[in-house]
């Protein structure tokens, strides 16, 4: 029976090696769930048509530029005298006999039908267009900025999402072998009470370890659940299968030094870049408010011909001229200016704010990245040493040198260096992405190189 225990060991060593796969209906790797998440998720969706708003009103600023044209078709009847005087006038039908009295007082119904074409053109507004255009350009970059740093949070969160379902598919295949073990190590001690060579008490703690082992297997399956079911929720896409995943073997990453990573989140993090356009853009709309007290200058032209009917001759007319204007009393423009330069000041606050927690996420994200590292070369030690004191414990416990309580003990001691291991590896290689989406470096092709 020790032989059963020898050979589940050496089971256990092909599963931590990757030699046996899992069976699955397709296999899906790190890059595969990151496009896909792009694509699909919610907020990327929201993120790029806020970018796509922005766009449209940088366009729509320039159209101030443009002259703005007009037609119109007016039909219409009436004997309101003004309008059947006016009307006739324009038409060019009027005559000596419409002077009458009675026909000027009591005017007999009359038609028109008008074509109209209007124009107006700002030629000058203090340079306010100009400033509300360049404001624009740069919301429209913010805009586009926000949408990465939307990008780079879907991306960690798959990241993260993609470990915990690694890291439970290893938590799951420790506990199912352990549970294996536990049912050879049952037998081998049936066997030793049989023989005489063991007591009831060790058959009835070997019975106590098997259940023990059999509830965590249960529990690892139902972590690797919530695993994938976490997955999917950070993909956008609910109806996704298990499938087969690329491990993320364990590897050692760069070491970076904090001042020089925390200049690099300064130059890349894509949420300050897009509050700096904001501020920028802020300031712009600030000068746009300002400019707006100054004089405005604007031209502007009519052509119109009325007629009896659709088809007949009539008269037509023109107008052009050109408007100087000046506000004496603009109120409401000092509410505008005030609510632009609160927001220029709400703004500012916030770069401030973002720039100390920048620190902060960087300083942990560093600490974290060196912590991890400790962690797995202590784990990987840990782990070889509790391997060789289980292969003594079972040779003495063969030999009637040890107690079930020691064999327990280093079974124990021999499955905990094992979950502590594989979680010392997904933890490095979390926190090493942790550091890279803390200095704004978390693409999807710097993701792809975790696995």
């Amino acid at each position: 029976m020790i032989s059963r225990i020898y050979r589940s060991l050496g089971l256990f060593l092909l599963l931590s090696t990757g030699g046996l796969a899992a069976v699955a209906q397709k296999s899906l790797t790190l890059r595969q769930a990151i496009n896909e998440a792009l694509t699909q998720s919610p907020e990327a969706a929201i993120a790029r048509a806020g970018s796509m708003d922005a766009t449209a009103a940088a366009s729509q600023a320039r159209t101030m530029l443009l002259p703005q044209l007009g037609f119109k078709e007016d039909i219409s009847r009436g004997n309101d005298p003004v309008y059947a005087f006016g009307t006739r006038l324009r038409q060019k039908q009027f005559t000596q006999a419409d002077f009458a009295l009675n026909d000027l007082n009591s005017p007999q119904p009359i038609g028109n039908f008008s074509t109209r074409f209007s124009g107006q053109w700002q030629a000058f507004d203090s340079f306010k267009t100009q400033k509300e255009i360049h404001s624009a350009d740069l919301f429209r970059e913010s805009a586009t900025s926000s949408a990465k740093a939307v990008d780079q949070q879907i991306v960690f969160r798959v990241v993260r999402a993609y470990q915990q379902v690694l890291y439970a598919q290893r938590e799951a295949e420790v506990a199912q072998h352990e549970q294996q073990t536990a049912a050879a190590l049952l037998n081998s001690v049936d066997e030793h009470v049989k023989a005489g060579l063991a007591v009831e008490s060790d058959r009835m703690s070997a019975q106590v370890n098997m259940s023990a082992r059999k509830e965590e297997s249960i529990a690892a399956e139902g972590d690797l659940e919530l695993a994938w079911a976490s997955l999917r929720e950070a993909i956008g896409e609910p109806d996704l299968k298990s499938a087969e995943l690329k491990p993320i073997e364990p590897r050692t990453f760069p070491q970076g030094v904090l001042e020089d990573e925390l200049a690099s989140a300064r130059k890349a993090r894509p949420d300050l870049i897009a509050l700096g356009e904001a501020q920028s853009a802020q300031a712009s709309a600030v000068g746009a408010a300002k400019s707006d007290f100054g004089p405005r200058v604007s031209a502007y032209g009519n052509w119109e011909e009325d007629r009896t009917s659709f088809a007949s001759s009539g008269g037509n007319n023109w107008v052009a001229g050109v408007q100087i204007s000046v506000d004496i009393l603009p109120l409401t423009k000092r509410s505008q200016l005030a609510r632009e330069s609160a927001a220029r000041q709400k703004i500012d606050a916030q770069i401030a704010a973002t720039e100390q927690h920048l620190r902060l996420e960087v300083s942990q994200a560093h600490i974290h990245r060196q912590t991890a590292a400790l962690q797995l070369e202590t784990a990987q030690a840990a782990m070889g040493q509790s391997a060789e004191s289980l292969r003594i414990l079972k040779n003495r416990y063969s030999a009637g040198l040890a107690t079930i309580t020691d064999l327990l003990r280093a079974e124990d001691a021999e499955r905990q260096s094992q979950f502590d291991y594989w979680q010392a590896v997904y933890g490095n290689a979390l926190a090493y992405s942790e550091l890279l989406y803390a200095t704004g470096t978390l693409t999807p092709d710097a993701a792809e190189e975790l696995q």
